[in-house]
């Protein structure tokens, strides 16, 4: 957590600006380090800066600053101008001169010559970059998010790029901050020749470019339309036309996303066949899993509308996922890609129909008694369920797009971890929610984590009596115990091990997506 009570100073000197700027840039390419880097690592390195010019340590969070700056510098330098954002404070302007309107997003600038604004952002336009002149970085980041953008170079005081540092870092938004050279809320300067400096930094590379997640996202959207899905179905027989219905309906395409960012990091030249091929497989045996899943749940409703089996009954709907099944497999089969890939990607999809389906078989295995529920068993089922998802999701677009083994590995540690973590995040919110659910089962982690508790201390004869409570009072149970907070625990437990698989990718494009992704769920 970032201490608040800081001393935020930014260096009035030039000369010593451009010192830390340098020992900053030297000594995060002699250490290697890639983005992004937690507060108290940057804090390590910017005491290191610090201490190696035996500066004072009033500067240290104004090199902080400096030491992010330099270990997004070779991202942003890879980023088009096209693709960057400018971002510049109010108190730039001059308050008593200038003519600027207000709208939702921050000052527009009339042009009138009273303050340097106009200038900056007529450079940066000139170059191509897209310019917003606002407070904090709620905006850049949505930017970002929408597929807008892909890097930022902002202007801020001390205080705001203090406070900004959590959500830009949880985003993971490749940033680089220029502070104030004083802090206040008007009439405030900034060192222009430094920023034009890094306004003009560019260094294509396109393993360094930035994925833009949200991009990808809406065209793995287009690939389950009517019209693009004609090319793979296209008979009119109705066992087909309802497995094309299934994969049209609904659905945040997590999965193909994934696969499609896997094989987008890895590829160095990208076949849109192949990717909109592997997007396609993955979500045939997922759309397959959804159907049997509502069958063995006897759910009633899918994305809103009915399950299969409810409109079309049991036996047509196991068809429908059957066939979905053997479409994917199909699919897989038939991918131009050299024999290794091919014989690698079988074996990863047919390893995870196999562990998927033995975490389906264990979870229907439970027999809902409160004693059946223990926390090792499962955390091994939610990694063959959600873990197991992920992870064939991934692998399958990192083999198809040459992928190392090592990172190979670590996106099989990652997706175990994540298949965790999402569903205790997913037991919690389900154990939070306003409405009180069906059924009192719908948060079993929680439930392992009461059972462990009564062994633990020794009430064992409490089982029975607790699983004849209703809905409300088990929640009641459950808080009185504050179990919520042990789980709590748990998620805090498992996003910190995802991280730190994550940290150990090489491949800079597909960490940095999946810190996006990790991000915006946890």
């Amino acid at each position: 957590m970032i201490k608040t009570q800081r001393l935020l100073k930014v260096p009035q000197d030039i000369k010593l600006r451009n010192l830390l700027r340098k020992e900053a840039k030297r000594l995060i390419m002699q250490k290697g380090m890639l983005p992004p880097a937690d507060f108290s690592l940057l804090e390590e390195m910017a005491l290191e800066v610090l201490a190696n010019l035996s500066a004072d340590q009033e500067f240290l969070d104004f090199t902080i600053v400096l030491c992010g700056n330099e270990l997004w510098r070779d991202v942003i330098a890879a980023t088009p101008f096209e693709r960057r954002l400018l971002l510049l404070p109010q108190c730039l302007k001059n308050s008593k001169s200038c003519e600027g309107d207000m709208d939702s997003l921050g000052l527009i600038c009339a042009g009138c010559k009273g303050c340097q604004i106009d200038s900056v952002l007529s450079k940066a336009e000139a170059l191509g970059y897209t310019t917003l002149v606002a407070e904090g970085t709620t905006v850049a980041v949505g930017l970002v998010e929408e597929g807008a953008i892909d890097a930022v170079i902002g202007v801020s005081c001390m205080p705001v790029l203090q406070r900004s540092f959590e959500p830009v870092s949880r985003a993971a938004v490749p940033v680089m901050g220029l502070p104030l050279l004083h802090n206040g809320c008007e009439n405030t300067n900034v060192d222009y020749g430094w920023l034009f400096e890094e306004m003009h930094l560019l260094k294509p590379d396109d393993e360094k470019q930035p994925l833009s997640v949200s991009l990808l996202k809406d065209q793995v959207q287009d690939y389950f339309t009517e019209f693009t899905l004609q090319h793979y179905f296209n008979s009119n027989d109705e066992t087909e036309k309802l497995a094309k219905r299934m994969l049209i309906m609904g659905g945040q395409r997590i999965r193909p996303l994934l696969t499609v960012l896997a094989y987008r990091s890895y590829a160095s030249e990208s076949n849109d066949e192949l990717q909109a091929a592997l997007a396609l497989i993955i979500e045939c045996f997922h759309k397959a899993s959804l159907i049997h899943d509502d069958i063995e749940d006897d759910d009633d409703f899918r994305y809103d509308q009915e399950t299969l089996h409810r409109s079309h009954g049991i036996p047509l709907a196991i068809n429908v996922g059957d066939f979905l099944i053997g479409k994917g497999y199909q699919l897989l089969s038939s991918l131009q890609v050299n024999s290794g890939v091919l014989a690698k990607s079988l074996q990863v999809v047919s390893s995870s129909h196999v562990n998927l389906s033995k975490g389906q078989g264990a979870d229907l295995n439970l027999d809902g008694q409160l004693k059946s529920y223990a926390v090792d068993n499962l955390l091994h089922i939610f990694t063959q369920k959600t873990g197991e998802a992920v992870k064939v999701a991934l692998l399958l677009g990192a083999i198809n797009g040459g992928a190392s083994k090592e990172d190979l590995r670590c996106l099989e540690t990652f997706s175990d971890w994540f298949g965790i973590t999402y569903q205790i995040r997913d037991d919690l919110n389900e154990f939070r929610d306003d409405h009180q659910p069906e059924h009192t089962h719908h948060f079993p982690f929680l439930l392992a984590l009461l059972n462990e508790k009564l062994v633990a201390d020794g009430e064992t004869d409490r089982f029975v009596s607790i699983e004849q409570l209703g809905s409300e009072q088990l929640h009641q149970v459950l808080r009185e115990e504050e179990i919520d907070r042990r789980a709590d625990a748990f998620l805090k437990l498992y996003v910190d091990k995802c991280y730190y698989e994550l940290n150990q990718l090489r491949n800079l494009k597909l960490k940095l997506s999946l810190y996006g992704v990790m991000g915006k769920i946890f």
